[in-house]
This record gives structure tokens, C-alpha cells and sequence, in this order.
């Protein structure tokens, strides 16, 4: 079984290109927080190459950015490419299956649309519906 679970926060903004057959496909780094401390101290983070393919890769593209917080389904790939020097280099990356926009670093409203600063000032400023004067 190849099945990896990972949430974590971009640490650029995720690349987006196509194949020469006009498939989308779209590359970000995620980092991820080990659960435990290491030896100094802090904790330590992994950094973890993502790839996620078609329609779910122009989503990426279009909602994710630097420092946006993202869950992460997919299986573990490596290949590997003969390097213009010469020598064999290897890739480990995740093949997303799932992307859940945990957070895009934007402000939005419930559907997932952008507000402006204003509307986010008078969302706060609404006061409470007092419940006795509801007829249900």
C-alpha cells in the first residue's frame, strides 16, 4: 500500500504549467512540522515535493499561495533523469490524489469568495439577534 497523508503550509507560491498533450500540472512545496523535537531543541520540518495533476492543478494554482495551509492525500513517487553532467539524480515527490484548501491566506467569505478589508471591519461590527424575538 502507497497511501500519504501530509498538512502543511506552501513555502512558495505553486507553479503551473502544461504538457506538450495541454495537460495542466501544477508543482508546489509543502512543508510539514515533525511531531516531536529534535535534539536542539525545535522542532524540525520536512520539506516535500508535491505534484498535482488536471483540473485540481488549476485550482492550486488559483487558490493557493505562499504560506497557505493545504491537507494533502496522494502516494509517494520516485524517478529519476540522467542530469546535463552526466550523473543520475533521483526525485521523491508526492502525487497528490486529494487537495484540501485548509486555508488560502486570503480574506473570504463563507463561500470561498474574496472580501475586502472593509467587509471584514463591518462583519465585525454586527451585533447579536436577540432569540425571544424569533417566531420559530
Amino acid at each position: 500500500m502507497n497511501k500519504v497523508f501530509l498538512v502543511g503550509n506552501l513555502t512558495k507560491d505553486p507553479e503551473l504549467t502544461t504538457t506538450t498533450n495541454g495537460i495542466s500540472v501544477c508543482r508546489f512545496t509543502l512543508a510539514v512540522s515533525r511531531r516531536y523535537v529534535g535534539a536542539s531543541g525545535e522542532r524540525e520540518t520536512d520539506f516535500l515535493n508535491i505534484v498535482v495533476w488536471r483540473g485540481q492543478a488549476e485550482n492550486c494554482h488559483k487558490y493557493l499561495k505562499k504560506g497557505s495551509k493545504c491537507g494533502v492525500v496522494g502516494s509517494l513517487q520516485t524517478r529519476s533523469y540522467d542530469a546535463q553532467d552526466g550523473s543520475k539524480r533521483y526525485v521523491t515527490e508526492v502525487v497528490a490524489d486529494e487537495v484540501e484548501f485548509i486555508s488560502t491566506n486570503r480574506a473570504q467569505d463563507g463561500m470561498g469568495r474574496e472580501v475586502s478589508e472593509e467587509t471584514v471591519e463591518d462583519v465585525a461590527e454586527l451585533k447579536p439577534i436577540d432569540d425571544d424575538s424569533l417566531p420559530f
